[in-house]
Order: C-alpha cells, then sequence, then structure tokens
C-alpha cells in the first residue's frame, strides 16, 4: 500500500504541512482536548517510557473503549516541537506494521499537541537492558534475539520500497515491547523521506543521539538508510553487552562502546569480554559469534559495506527459526566472507544488498546531536 497523497495546508503557527482534517488516514481519530483531560482523571498502569525530555507520557484509556493507551504531550518550544509532532503523525498515520507502535489518535488544539498510541506494557528496551529493579528483569538471550528481530523488521519495512522512510534515531529507548515482547518502534520525529530519482542520500541537519548516528551522517550530513544500520548495529551490541552506547561511569577507554568492544568482537577467544554476564549459560560461542559478527558488519566505517536491513532480518530469522539457535541456514544468495570485498578500514566483511553513499559537506557548528538521556532544547527546523 503506498502512502496516501496530502494536499498541504496551514497550521496555526504559519507553517505549510501535509495533514489535517479530513486528509489523515479514518483510522487515526482526531480527540478533543476536554475529552482527553477527562481520560487522565482514569488512569491505569502502563510503564510506557518518557520518549523525549521534551515529552510527557500519561497512561490512559481511550474515549469510550477503556482500552489503555499512551497519551504523549509535547512541550513546545519554537517550530521544531510542532514539526516534531507533525512527523509523527504523517508517518505513523501512513503505515500499518507490526513492529510499529500503533497511533490511534491525535489533538491539535491552541498551543497543545497530543498523540495517543497504543499502550506498551513492558516499556522500553532501554529500561529491560540498563535499569535495575524488580520491574525489569534482564532479558534472556532468547528473548534479546526475539526483540532484535523484531526491531529489525520494523526498521527493514521502513526501508523498503512501500515506505522509503530514513528513521534517524534508531536506540532502545525508542524500541518498546508489547505484553509477549513484541518490538515496535516508536517516536518518529526525526524521520525523513529516503532519497528520490537519482539521489543517494539525503543532506540534512545532522540530528539524532550521540553514540549511535553513523560516522559519514556526522561528517558530511549525508543521510542514507545505511546509517540507521549503523545505529542497528549499536542497539545489537548494545543487546549483547547489557552496556549502554555511551557510559562515562566506566573506566577510561571503555566510554564509547563501539571503539572498546569492536577489538574484540573480531576474535572467537576474545569475544566473552564483551558479552553480558548476565546471560552466561544461555548461549553457545557460534551463537554468540554470529550475533557479534552481525554487529561488525552494521557498524563498518563504509556505509556501502554494511549489510540491508532485509539481509539482517534473515539473519536473525535463521537464527531464532532453527531448533539449534547458533546454526544460521545457507543463504545461496550470500557469498562466503572469505570471498566478500574488506572494508579497508574495519576488516568486516560486507553482505549483499549494499548501496553507495555519497561525500558531501562537513557538519556545521548548528548541527544538533543530543546525548543519551539528554535531549537538546528544540529549535527551528531546518533539512
Amino acid at each position: 500500500m503506498g502512502a496516501p497523497t496530502r494536499a498541504p495546508q496551514e497550521c496555526s503557527q504559519g507553517v505549510v504541512v501535509k495533514m489535517g482534517v479530513g486528509l489523515v488516514p479514518a483510522a487515526v481519530e482526531l480527540l478533543q482536548l476536554p475529552c482527553l483531560q477527562v481520560q487522565r482523571l482514569n488512569v491505569r498502569s502502563c510503564n510506557q517510557p518518557m520518549l523525549r525530555s521534551s515529552v510527557i507520557m500519561i497512561s490512559a484509556c481511550k474515549p469510550g473503549t477503556g482500552i489503555p493507551v499512551a497519551v504523549k504531550r509535547l512541550n513546545l518550544e519554537g517550530l521544531q516541537g510542532h514539526r516534531e509532532w507533525l512527523a509523527e503523525v504523517n508517518y505513523l498515520g501512513q503505515f500499518c506494521h507490526t513492529n510499529l507502535v500503533k497511533l490511534i489518535g491525535y489533538c491539535l488544539e491552541d498551543e497543545h499537541r497530543l498523540l495517543v498510541y497504543e499502550c506498551m506494557p513492558r516499556g522500553s528496551l532501554e529500561n529491560h537492558l540498563f535499569r535495575r529493579g524488580s520491574h525489569f528483569q534482564p532479558l534472556s538471550w532468547n528473548l534479546r534475539m526475539k526483540v532484535a528481530l523484531g526491531a529489525a523488521k520494523g526498521l527493514a519495512y521502513l526501508h523498503s520500497a512501500e515506505a522509503k522512510v530514513i528513521y534517524r534515531d534508531f536506540k532502545t529507548s525508542n524500541i518498546l515491547l508489547d505484553t509477549d515482547y513484541t518490538a515496535k518502534l516508536s517516536d518518529f520525529g526525526l524521520a525523513k523521506d529516503g532519497p528520490v530519482g537519482e539521489k543517494s542520500h539525503v543532506s540534512t541537519r545532522v540530528m539524532g543521539t550521540y553514540g549511535y548516528a553513523a560516522p559519514e551522517y556526522l561528517s558530511t550530513g549525508h543521510l542514507t538508510a545505511k546509517s540507521d544500520i549503523y545505529s542497528f548495529g549499536v542497539v545489537l551490541l548494545e543487546m549483547l553487552s547489557g552496556r549502554r552506547a555511551i557510559d562515562k561511569n566506566r573506566p577510561q577507554g571503555e566510554h564509547n562502546l563501539v571503539e572498546w568492544a569492536r577489538p574484540y568482537l573480531t576474535h572467537k577467544r576474545k569475544i566473552f569480554r564483551v558479552l553480558d554476564t548476565r546471560l552466561e549459560g544461555q548461549y553457545s560461542l557460534n551463537g554468540a559469534q554470529t550475533i557479534a559478527a552481525l554487529a561488525v558488519e552494521c557498524l563498518s566505517f563504509e556505509a556501502k559495506m554494511r549489510p540491508s536491513m532485509d539481509a539482517v532480518v534473515s539473519i536473525l530469522e535463521g537464527i531464532q527459526d532453527s531448533s539449534d539457535p547458533t546454526r544460521r541456514p545457507a543463504d545461496p544468495t550470500r557469498r562466503p566472507a572469505a570471498e566478500r570485498p574488506q572494508d579497508p578500514k574495519s576488516g568486516s566483511k560486507t553482505a549483499p544488498g549494499a548501496s553507495n553513499s555519497g561525500k558531501g559537506r562537513r557538519k556545521s557548528s548548528g548541527d544538533l546531536l543530543k546525548e543519551p538521556g539528554r535531549d537538546p532544547k528544540p529549535s527551528a527546523y531546518s533539512s
């Protein structure tokens, strides 16, 4: 199903937007603020995470149904918060996929910008990996592989010919889990349409979260689907290690997870230095090596050396579907690692489905990059 055509509309802040009453798909409801305010009195337990510092999350019930939902309210400061709100309505209003969080409705009244989502009772992957307490037990190896596969499928859908969207903010706090630990991507405020025609990339202001952004995106501002795949590699490494992408509480030399772990991932006998000790006894050496090798490919310095998300999904499916989780079915379209071209900087092998990314400008001093857990204040949007 292709994306619906939407006529530009003028919003109250004088910005041309691609939405409006009657233009958003019927499945996404336009809700009235008084109704939502009343529903706040009937709060149900839902461990929905705080997605951004500029966002307030509350749990409520969908008006007239009693179905638990999560309401996201943006604290608008300038046009950036409004732009991100519009992006979420536009993208999640178009797409319907098992691994994307469902947008149920929205509210646009005066200065209020609210979004109503399905409730994700188990909260974010970030909570389960890094927080301690009875509410967030460590995920098992099998559950981590299930979550990785679900998140990969969501990202693969966004990169597909049907959607052609670059997510731009793939990280553990944006991966939400339902009761069955099905992973769903949330927070599309930074998403961008992919390149069209003969273009190989989208030139845009650098935004995202420090520690997850691809090196070529940081240096040039050129955004491609391969930028998301690098971010996926960071998250996969976080799931393997139980460590945050950036953690300044770690000893010197271990603050940046990718830089610290990369030398160990390519050595069979050193992988155990990276693996989460809470996973001991839940995996085999071959299984750990397969996932470590996948992370290395996704984290290649050269964008063209990274696999496509479809290739990533195939590898993760092979691990999950096999009775032996360490065995990966043979793929006739995938050349042996020894036959694949080598990344001259990282030493990793490329996978099929790679595409070239162009060279471009250096980022400007005005580029925005968030540290994990610390979002920048919204500013005027530019792309």
